[in-house]
């Protein structure tokens, strides 16, 4: 089959932005004042979107919130972002999440993702880097009232909210977190 002039650019598109679009954002600003404050207007957004998610802000021992993640991928994709983490509403550190996944998928996105922790011991796990995510464990897509019907799962819950782009995907992979304390 013959592909037409107007299917090749958006191709050739989709397969830059699936390689390219993980490492610009790997090379944004990572200074500590900036994730943080990328990420309280990341925190006003997600209760834009469901203000009911503030209960969860209030009662969780802490939560990471990354604000900016790229990912992107033909076959064989990438995700990564840096955040700030949050121990009962103060920030205590940075951390950064690198994502692989392997499957059919092809494209390129952004989104912001938050982690909340139920108690202590799942906050202590993530802070000494022991906590990973593998194939089974899904975001919830943040609308209203979906924070309200959340579970934790493992002592964690994770939400995402996708900020642009299009990623078409049907992949297995895990993310990977390194927490890093405040100066």
């Amino acid at each position: 089959m013959k592909m037409t002039s107007n299917v090749r650019p958006v191709i050739l598109l989709m397969v830059l932005s699936g390689l390219f679009l993980p490492r610009i954002l790997m090379a944004q600003d990572d200074s500590q004042e900036r994730i943080i404050d990328d990420s309280k207007k990341a925190k006003a957004s997600f209760l834009k979107s469901d203000p009911a998610m503030e209960n969860l802000f209030k009662h969780s021992s802490g939560y990471a919130i990354f604000p900016n993640v790229g990912k992107g991928g033909v076959g064989v994709g990438g995700a990564a972002g840096k955040g700030a983490v949050y121990e009962k509403g103060m920030p205590v550190g940075t951390a950064q999440m690198v994502q692989v996944t392997v499957g059919a998928q092809a494209g390129g996105q952004a989104y912001r993702e938050i982690i909340f922790f139920e108690n202590k011991d799942a906050m202590d796990r993530f802070m000494q880097n022991k906590i990973e995510f593998s194939g089974q464990v899904s975001a919830i897509a943040v609308k209203a009232g979906a924070s309200a019907n959340a579970n934790y799962r493992n002592s964690v819950v994770v939400f995402s909210q996708e900020k642009g782009g299009l990623m078409l995907e049907a992949s297995l992979g895990g993310q990977k977190f390194t927490y890093k304390a405040l100066k």
